[in-house]
């Protein structure tokens, strides 16, 4: 029964075997004293084995957890109904009886890789979590984390990644960690010199790339003060995307009168 001065939220899944028992546990941690917290299934199975073991590795209480079918709560209202996967979000796609729905769309850890798939998971919904307390608890708190001298503009850093030019050149110092100006224009395979100079300052401007000059040499690099938050859209989308500058890099590998940086390290 829902008490007067918690909210509550029903987490829904499909089997209620992992992802909504893991995000009822999670939350249950979190803050308690705010909410009334559930989970169901649309065609609820039992509590997954790896579900335990995650949520035990993260030091939180399992005994209580059991798998319910969505129906069980079909007479009470909630403030809020969360899905986990996109079976849940179809087939219960207008509650009726909250006040608002939101539709998490996390990974399926028994379809998802790596060496520890549930733990990737519940990290994952813990990150989810951690964003819905501070929107819809703590909203006062919700401050600007980009830690540079200067914030970085995330508008204009988004905007950035827009443009073919800027995003291979991203790309690829990523990769090389510091590219020489000249460098980038041989390899980008681009007819128009002025418009790679023209690119570079924009990323710069956006304070994305930072350049430093070394005789006749101009080198760019990723600006080290960007966010961990930017740094990472950048790595993984060139982690995940690599063939998008497998030309410039072949390119690259074969380009003559490069300088030589081991005589100006800095």
């Amino acid at each position: 029964m829902k008490q007067d001065n918690k909210k509550s939220v029903l987490f829904l899944c499909t089997e209620n075997s992992a992802r909504s028992q893991m995000a009822e546990a999670l939350l249950k941690n979190k803050a308690q004293d705010l909410f009334e917290v559930y989970s169901a299934g649309t065609h609820p199975t039992t509590v997954d084995k790896r579900t335990i073991k995650a949520l035990t590795q993260y030091g939180i209480a399992t005994e209580r957890l059991t798998s319910k079918h969505v129906d069980q709560f079909s007479n009470q209202q909630f403030d809020y109904v969360i899905t986990l996967c996109d079976t849940a979000a179809s087939e219960c796609r207008d509650y009726k009886h909250t006040a608002m729905q939101l539709a998490w769309d996390c990974i399926d850890p028994k379809q998802r890789a790596g060496n520890d798939p549930f733990y990737d998971t519940l990290n994952e919904i813990n990150n989810r979590l951690e964003l819905f307390l501070s929107v819809e608890v703590h909203p006062e708190k919700l401050v600007d984390n980009n830690h540079s001298s200067e914030n970085l503009d995330v508008i204009a850093f988004y905007k950035s990644l827009t443009d073919d030019i800027r995003l291979k050149t991203l790309m690829l110092t990523h990769f090389h960690g510091e590219l020489c100006v000249c460098e980038l224009m041989q390899i980008m395979a681009v007819d128009c010199q002025p418009k790679i100079s023209r690119n570079l300052a924009v990323l710069k401007r956006n304070k994305i790339l930072i350049a430093r000059k070394h005789g006749q040499w101009v080198f760019y690099r990723i600006n080290p003060e960007l966010p961990e938050w930017a740094k990472s859209v950048i790595a993984v989308t060139t982690e995940n995307n690599a063939y998008l500058i497998k030309d410039e890099l072949q390119r690259l590998a074969h380009l003559e009168n490069k300088p030589n940086r081991a005589s100006f390290c800095k």
